[in-house]
């Protein structure tokens, strides 16, 4: 897994970043983590996003097996989010992605300045 073939027909890295790729999808995983797990928290948290593309997102991490939706039968409806096992699996390259980012961003704003 670590070596690179010979003749490389998919690339495992396209594989990947097709998962994560979207409007904040890996703040929504964190948050999902952090126990942050209704739709409502979710989109307190996250002001610039609207709801609809919220939705999207959380509805193609659970196509793609890393989240879980439970709706609970009461009045009115409770839905919640986590993390499958899977989804666990990618966790620790999420928080890892997160924090490059962050020293990126910090790096971009020093180089403006």
């Amino acid at each position: 897994m670590d070596n690179l073939k010979e003749i490389e027909v998919d690339c495992p890295s396209d594989a990947f970043l097709q998962v994560i790729k979207g409007k904040c999808k890996t703040t929504l995983i964190m948050l999902i983590k952090k126990g942050v797990n209704r739709f409502s928290e979710m989109n307190r948290t996250l002001p610039t996003i609207s709801e609809r593309m919220i939705a999207k997102q959380l509805d193609e991490l659970e196509e793609d097996g890393i989240i879980a939706r439970k709706v609970f039968a009461e009045v009115p409806p409770k839905v919640e989010y986590s993390l499958t096992a899977y989804g666990d699996t990618l966790f620790p390259l999420v928080k890892a992605i997160r924090k490059w980012g962050y020293i990126h961003m910090e790096r971009n704003q020093e180089i403006k300045k």
